[in-house]
């Protein structure tokens, strides 16, 4: 069963799965498919058309949002239609603070962190684990890698590695935060090494990551810091 607040809009083309919590204020549009457990809202707009300056005037009726299980999406937050793929899609276990813009085409892996006030342009993708520090801005098709972080007011113009931490005007330093914090502490020295010095990982488990974001790397034609 969900929560569905009386102010709260739910347009046609929305599936919710169960224990979902839509609270005041809120607009859903379809199509859009939403899993279990979320906390949505106050005053936040799923559904929207992507904010696209080539194609102002799309038809975007048939334009996917998928939303996994376990998100916390706050106020003002905004997720928009796609414009070229096929789906705007947020993972399990992400955290959306307030004031959020989430472009057409963005996907966002599991147990992502975006602060406040964060601006992502279209088609990036933030992959697992990263987060964003508050007022950060995405440009467009960048790839932020898994259990990376961006600094608070960095602008992103090209593509983050895994496990490091981009600060404007550094050179890139390793996320230890996010090793202790997700259990790669045995992994601590390949990471390392990855960072620094561009070594690549000899474990499976960090060479799986580390391949991941080669391929979105690869595709997005961004350079790398």
């Amino acid at each position: 069963m969900n929560e569905i607040h009386p102010t709260a809009i739910i347009g046609d083309r929305v599936i919710l799965g169960k224990g979902n919590r839509i609270l005041p204020y809120t607009i859903i549009l379809g199509p859009t498919e939403i899993g279990d457990d979320n906390i949505i809202g106050p005053h936040v707009v799923i559904g929207s058309p992507g904010q696209d300056t080539r194609n102002k005037y799309y038809d975007s009726s048939n334009s996917f949002i998928k939303i996994g299980n376990r998100n916390i999406i706050r106020e003002f937050t905004a997720i928009q239609k796609p414009c070229y793929e096929e789906i705007t899609y947020v993972g399990n276990d992400v955290f959306l603070m307030q004031s959020v813009h989430i472009p057409h085409d963005a996907q966002l892996g599991d147990k992502v962190v975006i602060t406040p006030m964060c601006v992502l342009a279209g088609i990036t993708k933030i992959l697992d684990g990263a987060n964003l520090g508050m007022g950060a801005t995405i440009n467009q098709y960048c790839i932020i890698g898994q259990y990376s972080i961006v600094a608070t007011g960095a602008a992103v113009m090209k593509n983050v590695k895994p496990f490091s931490r981009y600060i404007p005007g550094k050179e890139i330093s390793v996320n230890d935060y996010a090793i202790k914090k997700y259990g790669f502490d045995e992994y601590v020295e390949e990471i390392q090494r990855y960072i620094l010095k561009g070594v690549f990982p000899k474990s499976d488990k960090i060479g799986q990551i580390v391949e991941i974001f080669q391929k979105n790397h690869i595709l997005s034609k961004r350079d790398l810091y």
